[in-house]
Formats: C-alpha cells, structure tokens, sequence
C-alpha cells in the first residue's frame, strides 16, 4: 500500500491520530533499512557482498521484520537477521505446492545440514513462488551463517533441524485433525521461532538468563502470532488446497458432510462466524503466555523487536472477530496508520498493557452484542474469560509493580468482565446445540 492510500484509508476511518503517526513514521523516524534495492548491493567482487545481499533479501522478502530487525542493537541483528532467511528458505520449500513430495521432503529434514554446505543454492521451486529468488541464491546466506559466532549456529541449526522435520511430517501426510495437531503445527512453524529468539537473546548477553527456563511462554508467543495469521490467511489457504484449521473444530459447524470449503459460501456465514470465534478464543487464551514473556525483557530493542508483531497480532484478532469480512475476500489486515500507531506504542511493557487492555475490553464488548444473534455460536462464555484473563493479568502487574490505573480500569473492568463471563455461563444453559 502507498503513503498516499494508507493515510487516505485513515482519514476515511476518522482516525487521525493514525494519520500524524504515519507522518511522523514518514518524515521524523529514523529508518535504518539497508539494501533496499539490487542496485544498492556493491559488486560482487567485494568483501561485503554476501552481507548486503543478506539484507536485500530480508528486505524483499519480509517488509514488515525487515525495519525491527535492523533495528536491533549491533550484536543481535546479524544473527537474527540470519536466523529469518534460514526460516524464510525452509519455509519457502514447505510453501511450493509444485515440488515433488518425496524431493520436498528430502530438502526439509536435511535443510539444516545444508547450512554448512558452501555454494549451495535450489532452483527447483515453481516460477510462482515469491520467494525462490532467496533460494537461488542461498549460498550467500550460507557463508554468513558460517560467519556467525558458534552460539549462533548452534541455536540456528537446531531450531532448523526441529522446525525442518516437523514441516516434513505434516506434508507427509500428517493433518491437522485435532487441536494437539493444531498446537504441533504451530509450534513446527512458529512457537520453535520463539525459542530460537529467545536463545539468540540470551546467547547475544543482551537479555536475561532466565529467559532460557521460559520455554513454554516463548512457544506460546509463536503460537499466538501463528494461529492469528492462520485465521486471516482461511480463504487463500483454502484456495491453494492448504488446511491449517483444525477438522475437530471446523467439523462441528459446516453442514452435515461438507468439507471446511462450506465456510466460504454465503448461506453458511452464521456457522462460518461461528467457528471463526471458536478459534479466535483459542488463540486469546495464549495472550497471558505472550504479557508475561514481555515483561521479562529488558534490551529496549529486543523489547520492541517481540512487541511489535505482538501487538499486531491482537489488532488483527480484534478486526477479525466475528467479521464476515474474513469469508468474503482475501487480504484483508490492520490498516497500515494503526499499524505504525502500534509500533510508536512500543516503547515498554505499561505501553503494551494498555493496547493489551484496550483490546481486550473491545473485544469483550463485540462479544456482548452478538449473544444471541447466531444459533450456531456458543463461544460466548469462553471469549468472556479470554478477555477476563487478559485484564486479570494486567491488574495483578499493575499491582505488583505499584501502578495505578485510572478510573474504569484493570480493576473495576476486570469485575465487569466477572460478571460477563457469569452472564455467560447463564445464558449458556439456555442455549440450544448446534444444528447440523
């Protein structure tokens, strides 16, 4: 999207605090992104090649991680820059429905022997996939690995090594049939990120210590950013013949013998909205995990580094939310100015509580109004405690760190949110089984 079209889409959603912060974001904040182009990469015969190239990738393949990762301090950005094209790679495999299953395979669980394989690079994905340039191209990436500090590699090959054979078992033949498959795939492809981060932090002697013995809430935050992307991209996953909703949910509210394609039809949009908000209180559950990894960093850049997708992740849950919009066209995301508002509101963990808090209550608000409105939706009581849990979590940090919320807040909003769950629980009973 164009400077011009985001600032137009805030105007148009009365929103100008987004319209000053993405004039700010334009004209004031300091981007630090190299590479942005092949004709700013030096020649191949010098010595900073490989790198530059590096980061010409990371930018072409990633817009929105390519900034915060360049934006780490010194000792980090390298590695974690390295760390992403080495995902990005796999992922790129995994994607490209045109590769032979037996070949692709065979790339994904030997992929992180590959890494020390000097003047390695695939060719055999399809024209089509966006990606394969890196792929081409991975020799440079392979010599910068190699470059790394051994910490470094040693947490990168491991995580590429797990995150390889996971994919590979799930394209195989493995689905996601069950919410324990739903939680593996995730972890596969997101929750082991977070532990690759969370040891690039510690090993870098930027974070804390403890955040090696923090392996479940650093799955969780991969989690909740997966399973969030999972929702929004239904339609083009669909499309492709990609499933990563879980048949044990979707089953229980398409028509009687229909696949999970029935959610995109408009007679079945109550039932669609249905199980869209039973996922979404799926993921909701998580964000306790993620508050909780946050506030134990400490590096303002690695701060900013997890919050941002973090926050991106909760403005995009709350868009979707019971949004029929989701099941009506592909593409559909945050508009760019809240998402540059979200990244100047970064800063530091009492920032993200009250997006967090905001969020949480708006949510539960959406999810007041629509009792009642769809025969097919019984997940009022459990989005009632998500949210519940969310602002719970809020209040017990306020209290412990001495912080005062103003009137209506964690506080008073946390028993407001008692008594809708309590609400809830009432009408529940009172609420007829699906239909199928």
């Amino acid at each position: 999207m164009s400077a011009k079209a985001a600032l137009l889409s805030s105007l148009k959603a009365g929103q100008l605090s987004e319209v000053t912060a993405l004039l700010r974001y334009g004209f004031l904040s300091k981007d630090q992104t190299q590479y942005k182009t092949l004709d700013s990469v030096p020649p191949r015969s010098s010595s900073d090649y490989n790198r530059a190239m590096c980061y010409y990738f990371l930018n072409f393949t990633s817009r929105s991680f390519a900034r915060v990762i360049q934006e780490l301090d010194a000792e980090l950005r390298h590695p974690v820059c390295i760390f992403y094209l080495v995902l990005r790679g796999l992922d790129t495999v995994e994607d490209d429905m045109t590769l032979p299953l037996d070949r692709k395979v065979e790339v994904l669980r030997s992929f992180w022997q590959i890494l020390e394989k000097r003047g390695w690079t695939f060719t055999e994905n399809g024209p089509q996939e966006k990606d394969r340039v890196l792929l081409v191209d991975f020799d440079v990436v392979i010599e910068e690995f190699l470059g790394l500090k051994e910490k470094y590699r040693e947490v990168i090959a491991d995580i590429t090594k797990r995150m390889g054979a996971g994919m590979a078992d799930f394209v195989s033949g493995k689905k996601v049939v069950t919410l324990d498959d739903y939680n593996l795939y995730t972890h596969y492809v997101a929750g082991l990120v977070g532990l690759g981060l969370t040891g690039l932090f510690v090993a870098s002697g930027l974070e804390n210590p403890k955040l090696e013995n923090q392996d479940k809430i650093a799955n969780e935050m991969g989690l909740f950013l997966q399973k969030v992307n999972i929702l929004k991209d239904f339609l083009t996953d669909v499309k492709e013949g990609r499933l990563f909703w879980p048949q044990a949910v979707w089953e229980l509210y398409v028509p009687k013998g229909a696949g999970v394609e029935a959610l995109a039809k408009p007679e079945n949009l109550d039932r669609a909205l249905a199980c869209l908000n039973h996922l979404c209180a799926d993921a909701l559950d998580l964000v306790p995990s993620c508050l909780d990894y946050m506030s134990l960093l400490k590096n303002q850049s690695v701060f900013q580094f997890a919050a941002i997708p973090q926050l991106m992740a909760i403005a995009t849950i709350h868009h979707f939310f019971n949004n029929p919009l989701l099941f009506q066209q592909s593409g559909n995301k945050i508009r760019r100015g809240l998402a540059v508002k979200l990244i100047e509101q970064s800063t530091d963990i009492e920032s993200v509580k009250r997006i967090y808090y905001n969020y949480a209550l708006s949510i539960n608000d959406k999810n007041g109004r629509r009792v009642g409105t769809n025969p097919y939706d019984e997940s009022f009581l459990r989005v009632s405690l998500a949210c519940s849990k969310i602002v719970k979590w809020i209040h017990v940090h306020d209290k412990e760190h001495g912080k005062v919320r103003a009137a209506g807040g964690a506080n008073g909003t946390f028993w407001v949110a008692v008594l809708m769950a309590i609400i809830a629980i009432l009408l529940t009973f009172s609420m007829l089984p699906v239909a199928h």
